[in-house]
């Protein structure tokens, strides 16, 4: 599940890597032939992005380390193809949207089913009636509520949270990210929780409502909730929004632990570490969580994601709801629990992300995990890779990262932009944020040895001598 053995700290020489000047010549050369190869690409580009602001619908489609963005014809299982008719090996899946591959059958059918009976009642159907009890079996116990996006899940999870505690503060991770929650844009800074720089047209202090402590630091944790006005933690269970940091043994017990003490609920989002196994990370290793939350790909690829309370604590937000006076919640949206995102849902659950479907992504995310590291090795970098189930990490620094400024120090934004382009020039697309790579259900073994493959030619370009 976690990195080759330890190395020296991620921190200890921030100068480790291939040499600068030859990182960018080859990232010269990669964009290049980038660009030569697709001149449909550029052609639909100039055609179609003036009405766009910044040139794109949405502006995370700018942060891909490429001259220019793709134009996707088509997607299927785990191979995207361009408008140039470029196939590609496609390893980061929609950043976790499509985890299970690009249209799973089960939820093409369910799509076409419900499409012939509406697309959106703002009242229940069968299959929402049919999801509750699916949900329960994959993730625990919980009272459900649908959303439209990770981001909203949060949100109201956070809300509730604040109403059946009476406490306004939110106990976060520096560094790490849970959608874009205004409250929680949060960082350390001098061992201050200030601000993230860069929000737009955020008119309040984050810090009046966040608190921003290490990550794998109880210590902190505990000096947080001490304070008394800490109404939850929120955290994924592996940091996986910077580069990967794994919990240490007892960190997530400890904060169980320290949130039943002080008062404080605990909220598990599993929107990426779902890629752990059935049911997310907390699950498979017995972290009870007071609320969770999962999105991206948990209705196969259409926009969804469920919030859940236990027991306990849906009976206090009854009790608390109970007294709210007639009139706006400040939550919910029009569009969210439709009939299509629940029949996608249900079928899913039943027919997608199955144990079978998860034991295959274990097995392939295994085989990507040793192949990279031992490209890393033949190379001579100390660099290391981290695997979460079907969730793969190559970082450019020595590891295992332990803390959150472990993370921050160990991102190489010129190598990891290189290495990205030059995987993708070779076929095989990861993920822009991070290093990141998934292996779905339909992910082939040959696809697997493809992208090992170019990694490996990757820093055989990176560390030949000028």
């Amino acid at each position: 599940m976690n990195a080759p053995a330890a190395r020296p700290s991620a921190s200890a020489d921030p100068d480790l890597g291939p040499d600068p000047r030859r990182v960018a010549a080859v990232f010269a050369h990669e964009s290049a032939r980038f660009a030569q190869s697709r001149p449909e690409t550029r052609a639909a580009l100039d055609a179609g992005a003036q009405a766009w602001l910044s040139g794109v619908p949405m502006h995370w489609m700018r942060d891909w380390p490429m001259p220019f963005p793709l134009v996707i014809e088509r997607a299927a299982a785990a191979v995207i193809r361009d408008v140039d008719g470029n196939e590609i090996d496609d390893f980061c899946l929609g950043d976790t949207g499509s985890m299970f591959g690009h249209s799973p059958p089960a939820v093409a059918r369910a799509i076409r089913a419900q499409a012939g009976r509406g697309l959106t009642y703002m009242l229940p159907s069968r299959a929402a009636l049919r999801a509750g009890a699916l949900l329960d079996r994959q993730f625990g116990l919980f009272r459900w509520q649908a959303a439209a996006t990770a981001t909203d899940a949060n949100r109201y999870a956070i809300k509730v949270a604040r109403a059946v505690t009476g406490r306004n503060r939110i106990l976060v991770f520096d560094g790490s990210y849970h959608g874009t929650v205004d409250d929680l844009m949060v960082t350390v800074e001098d061992g201050r929780t200030v601000a993230r720089p860069g929000l737009i047209g955020v008119v309040h202090d984050p810090a009046a409502g966040a608190v921003a402590v290490g990550f794998n630091d109880l210590a902190a944790v505990e000096e947080a909730l001490a304070a008394g006005d800490i109404a939850a933690v929120l955290t994924e269970p592996v940091m996986t929004n910077s580069c990967m940091v794994l919990p240490a043994p007892g960190f997530l017990e400890g904060i169980r632990d320290l949130t039943r003490r002080y008062g404080a609920l605990l909220i598990i989002d599993e929107t990426h570490t779902q890629s752990s196994g059935p049911g997310g990370y907390a699950r498979m290793h017995g972290i009870e969580a007071d609320m969770i939350v999962v999105g991206k790909c948990i209705a196969g690829g259409m926009p969804m994601a469920v919030w859940g309370l236990r027991e306990d604590v849906a009976a206090r937000f009854a009790a608390w709801d109970a007294t709210r006076p007639a009139g706006h919640s400040g939550m919910g949206t029009t569009l969210s629990a439709n009939p299509m995102q629940f029949a996608c849902l249900v079928a899913t659950l039943e027919e997608v992300a199955t144990p079978a479907a998860y034991a295959r992504m274990e097995r392939g995310a295994a085989r990507l995990e040793r192949g990279l590291a031992a490209a890393i090795a033949r190379h001579g970098l100390l660099w290391h890779v981290v695997r979460v189930g079907a969730r793969v990490e190559f970082i450019c620094a020595a590891g295992p990262l332990t803390t959150s400024a472990d993370a921050a120090a160990a991102h190489r934004p010129d190598i990891e932009r290189t290495v990205h382009l030059c995987l993708l020039n070779r076929g095989c697309l990861i993920a822009p944020f991070h290093n990141m790579m998934l292996v779905s259900p339909v992910t082939r073994r040959a696809q697997i040895d493809r992208l090992i493959a170019a990694f490996d030619e990757t820093l055989a370009e990176l560390t030949a001598p000028e």
